[in-house]
């Protein structure tokens, strides 16, 4: 069966634009495609027909030989002939994933978004911005209202964030068709690149706004007031919706992250919501007992009662004078660690004293002394016999 008239196969004429043929060609393949004619049992010949006439009237080369031998050009009888369908003489399937891509898009293109360069030439996001911030202990136990001024960039008044002078909107780009993305025939392939005219924006701009140049978006300073919870620790971080970098050409801004550092405290060691406070004790008072006066985070003081024969390193466990848990109801712990300090600076009088206390004191006065010594006594013992 003698093959149909590419052109015919089209609707369109012989002196049709490249625009036109590729209207063409995507008006055809939605009407034919398989997927909307199952009833039909010649739409996937017809399909592939369709896609077979796109193949070579899109191209330029093989167009100029097909309007001048027809489809002679393409069936092997003539010198290079049968390489001019990029496959053996059967053009339409070298190119056929492309094809099939274009016919997708259009087919399924307001399923998946519709109008994807139009989209995205009307709007781009600005950036993410990153603002760390650093608060006190005490700020972090009972939360603030914080001010802070952020280096960023915001729309342009003088265009309304368009990038045209008086607010006027950009137009379509005559490269790209508004798509942002231009395709090469390279070999068998055809390769999709950035639109060189709009930098894949879709859209270009004639009078560019004196003000920002055409950006749509200008730098300054920006002063915002943020909340930072009670509880809140060194890496928690909070996120300002749409207060980043403004969108470019009227496209939404982006978001702004507070990333908090707790400074350390010269009293307080946090860890969780728990807190560490190591206290000196005389060794007169860790001997005999007694009470000291310790902070609290939140401003207060209190008296905690020192056992008698403390040791350095004994922890008491004050309840809920810790951290308030973020977002939750619960509070932690505070612990205070005594640290037993060794007099210094004696006079000869408390050396004295002290002399006379070691010559009656009992090895149960020292029992950690006592023990430690016993062990290496027999340690020695061990190694000589």
């Amino acid at each position: 069966m003698a093959k149909r008239d590419y052109y015919e196969v089209l609707g369109i004429s012989k002196g049709a634009s490249a625009e036109e043929i590729k209207k063409a060609y995507r008006q055809k393949a939605k009407e034919l495609h398989p997927d909307r004619n199952s009833d039909n049992p010649n739409a996937e010949a017809q399909f592939k027909e369709v896609n077979e006439a796109h193949d070579v009237l899109k191209d330029a080369d093989k167009k100029a030989a097909y309007d001048r031998f027809g489809h002679a050009a393409f069936d092997g009888g003539m010198a290079g002939g049968g390489r001019a369908g990029g496959n053996g003489g059967r053009p339409g399937q070298g190119d056929f994933a492309s094809a099939f891509s274009d016919v997708f898009e259009d087919l399924f293109g307001d399923f998946m978004g519709g109008q994807r360069g139009a989209a995205r030439s009307r709007a781009s996001r600005g950036s993410d911005l990153r603002y760390n911030l650093k608060i006190t202990l005490e700020e972090a136990f009972s939360g603030l209202t914080k001010q802070i001024t952020v280096p960023s960039t915001i729309a342009c008044a003088g265009c309304s964030g368009t990038g045209s002078e008086g607010g006027a909107e950009p137009t379509t780009c005559p490269t790209c068709s508004g798509m942002g993305k231009v395709r090469a025939q390279q070999g068998f392939f055809t390769v999709e690149r950035s639109c060189p005219t709009c930098s894949g924006m879709g859209q270009i701009v004639k009078n560019p706004c004196r003000s920002c140049g055409g950006a749509g978006r200008q730098q300054k300073d920006r002063a915002l007031s943020v909340n930072i919870p009670a509880g809140v620790e060194t890496g928690t971080r909070i996120r300002l919706s749409g207060e980043g970098e403004a969108g470019l050409r009227g496209g939404p801004s982006g978001d702004l992250y507070i990333f908090i550092d707790v400074a350390e405290h010269p009293l307080f060691h946090r860890e969780g919501i728990d807190l560490f406070c190591r206290v000196p004790v005389s060794m007169t008072k860790a001997a005999l007992g007694g009470e000291i006066e310790v902070p609290t985070i939140d401003g207060g003081r209190t008296r905690v009662k020192v056992p008698e024969g403390s040791q350095s390193g004994r922890q008491m466990r004050l309840r809920s004078k810790g951290m308030p848990q973020l977002r939750g109801s619960g509070i932690g712990e505070m612990y205070i660690e005594l640290a037993v300090e060794t007099p210094v600076s004696l006079t000869s009088e408390q050396k004295e004293l002290l002399r006379k206390f070691d010559e009656i004191s009992a090895k149960s006065n020292n029992p950690d002394a006592s023990g430690f010594f016993e062990k290496v006594k027999s340690f020695w013992d061990g190694m000589k016999s």
